[in-house]
């Protein structure tokens, strides 16, 4: 059996610009614990009240997978074990299988703790053996192991002996600085492997761009536990990615550490984790990424349409991922096909409707629009082509007045007049942050009068591209939107030598697409249980 150990609310909280209240920790310990992983390090106890809380607050969470891991060290120089603050905050929260860690490299031994290398191993033994008297699971950390190992290999290994005559469950190997690559990774464990003769594990950081490739190495090297951070999370350039860790050993490996349904909440659970720590989704990343299955070339859409494995290594579903299919200057008419055939079936690459989305798809990118990111609206441009599309309301015009006072202060307000489907006029103005903003806003409050449903939709993201610098402040800017309703995430676009007129367009796109979206929704409802009664 394989221990998957997520470090990613201690470790990984150690990466710049990553925090997590308690309350998201809590909900991710949840999420965890669902997808399978068994040891989830909930933070470092003796280091910071907020991890102390935690874990008080943690006593009374029944999972059904995971533990929860407090982090420690061995005990400091000056103190006996059962002296040691750190030591008797891991004791304190009451858990059963605590993490410590202890200097390898002679260097830090040293330099750091400044003892004797003699005196560090005492530490070492001492520590775990304090805990595992008082009832804990020890697993030790061996830090920086691998560079203490290629600077002296015997006082490296004397370190694990000293850890496993503690009766520590588990030794875990550390590439601390992230530089070891993978062949120096392999060596050194068939030296530990053929010394001591206890579980070890990984703990690998990605400094070198290998985290990964050295954690599912020593697997294959016979690590029974490997540790690391969703989305690679981590210190300087992160920690061994669990991301791609998890479906490497299942799907490549065929090592079931977890169940295959839990596979399938992979890529959600990643994305949770990004949105708690309020950082953007690494839309690159294997797996789990949005353009992990996206396919933009021509004749890589028209191969996968033929036979999803020329252009894709795995079935993205099973690790909760889609298939995309990106429409840009390169897409072929074949790709139009694919990317449409959900809702329009049965066209060929002759028929009219699939020539006139082709032709105007390639008018529409000259001009500057870009609809990899703005699948909202190239959804909005096929559903006029293939004449389904009633707009929900229609501008008759708008202003936006901006006003800077003596003050400095600068006051921007935007009025608006649409009819809505039914022929009503509605004039609305609204004040804002600047044009942009007025203008949401006094578009929201016209429409959300008729369409009460615009209420659920936040901006997620705004972009501004200039399309030719050359041309100065004149030059023609391509907008890019992202919106929410809470479960469902469009982007749209809007191309203009006027910033205000690009943003509009990209506005009043994103508001179409919401009312639209939520109609299909309610036809289906509504066709499908009349299509069951008549047996069709």
């Amino acid at each position: 059996m394989i221990e998957l150990y997520d470090t990613t609310l201690r470790d990984g909280s150690q990466g710049e610009s990553v925090t997590f209240s308690i309350k998201d920790k809590m909900l991710i310990i949840s999420e965890l614990d669902q997808l399978g992983i068994h040891f989830i390090e909930g933070g470092y106890p003796g280091s910071n009240p907020k991890d102390v809380d935690f874990f008080q607050q943690v006593k009374s969470r029944q999972l059904q997978n995971a533990q929860v891991v407090p982090f420690g060290s061995t005990h400091h120089p000056r103190f006996k074990p059962s002296e040691d603050p750190n030591l008797m905050a891991l004791l304190e929260t009451e858990m059963q299988t605590v993490t410590i860690f202890g200097k390898t490299w002679e260097l830090h031994a040293r330099d750091v703790l400044r003892v004797e290398p003699e005196e560090n191993l005492d530490l070492i033994e001492s520590s775990i053996e304090f805990l595992v008297e008082h009832g804990c699971e020890v697993i030790y950390d061996a830090e920086h192991f691998f560079d203490g190992y290629y600077d002296n290999s015997r006082y490296a290994m004397e370190t694990l002996k000293a850890a496993g005559r503690a009766k520590a469950k588990c030794l875990v190997l550390c590439d601390t600085n992230g530089g070891r690559l993978p062949l120096e990774i392999q060596e050194a464990i068939r030296a530990v492997k053929s010394e001591i003769n206890l579980p070890f594990g990984i703990h690998a950081h990605n400094d070198s761009g290998v985290a990964v490739a050295n954690s599912v190495l020593s697997i294959q090297a016979g690590a029974t536990h490997v540790q690391g951070t969703f989305n690679g999370y981590g210190e300087r350039c992160g920690n061994a990615n669990l991301s791609a860790i998890i479906p490497n050993l299942k799907l490549k490996l065929g090592i079931d550490c977890i169940e295959d349904e839990q596979l399938q909440r992979l890529t959600s659970v990643s994305r949770l984790i990004s949105e708690l720590a309020n950082l953007p989704h690494d839309e690159r990343q294997a797996y789990v990424g949005r353009s992990a299955f996206a396919h933009k070339g021509g004749l890589h859409t028209d191969a996968i349409h033929k036979n999803r494995l020329t252009y894709e290594h795995i079935d993205p579903v099973t690790v909760g991922n889609e298939q995309r299919i990106l429409v840009s200057e390169q897409a072929g008419r074949g790709t139009l096909i694919k990317k449409i055939e959900r809702e329009y079936s049965g066209y060929d690459k002759d028929s009219p409707e699939i020539v006139s989305l082709f032709n105007k798809l390639k008018e529409a990118e000259n001009e500057g629009y870009q609809y990899e990111a703005a699948e909202g609206s190239f959804e909005l441009l096929t559903h006029k082509i293939f004449n389904e599309h009633l707009s929900f309301f229609d501008l008759l015009g708008f202003r936006v007045i901006i006003e800077k006072s003596q003050n400095n202060s600068i006051y921007t307000e935007a009025t608006i007049k649409l009819v809505d489907r039914e022929g009503r006029t509605v004039h609305t103005a609204a004040d804002g942050d600047g044009p942009v903003n007025a203008l949401d806003n006094a578009l929201r409050k016209a429409l959300e009068q008729f369409y009460p449903v615009l209420k659920e939709i936040h901006l997620v993201d705004y972009k501004v591209r200039v399309l030719d610098t050359k041309a100065g402040t004149g030059a023609k800017v391509r907008v890019l939107l992202e919106a929410s309703d809470g479960k469902d995430i469009w982007g749209t676009v809007g191309v203009s030598e006027n910033i205000i007129q690009a943003s509009w367009d990209a506005l009043t796109d994103s508001m179409e697409y919401k009312l639209y979206k939520d109609q299909r929704r309610i036809e289906r409802d509504l066709i499908g249980p009349a299509l069951e009664s008549t047996g069709k």
